[in-house]
């Protein structure tokens, strides 16, 4: 937001919102960016052979240890699982590379 702000010739002090300077700038919103490509990394991983060593991770199975106080950390798997939820959609989907593309892209608006 700081490089947008200085496109924009604003500062902290002009009291301008977040939304508004994306607006002026005509860029999409950093948090869809960011699962946007989370997501192409994800279907990039699930395309993958079987014996690729990526996808061997998914198999290993993680030691239960003991965590501290509060909220636990969100997974990978959690998180993956859970932006396709607000899409409305399954893992099974990143298989077609064009579908999956489409679905998951983020347009900056113009």
């Amino acid at each position: 937001m700081r490089m947008l702000r200085w496109m924009c010739g604003k500062t902290r002090k002009d009291r301008i919102r977040n939304i508004e300077i994306q607006r002026q700038v005509g860029v999409a919103p950093i948090d869809t960016k960011i699962r946007e490509g989370r997501l192409r990394w994800f279907g990039h991983l699930k395309r993958r052979p079987t014996n690729a060593p990526t996808r061997k991770l998914d198999s290993i199975e993680t030691v239960e240890i003991r965590r501290g106080r509060g909220r636990p950390n969100l997974t990978w798997d959690a998180l993956i699982r859970k932006d396709l939820n607000g899409l409305k959609s399954s893992p099974s989907i990143a298989l077609n590379r064009a579908q999956y593309k489409s679905l998951i892209h983020v347009a900056d608006p113009s």
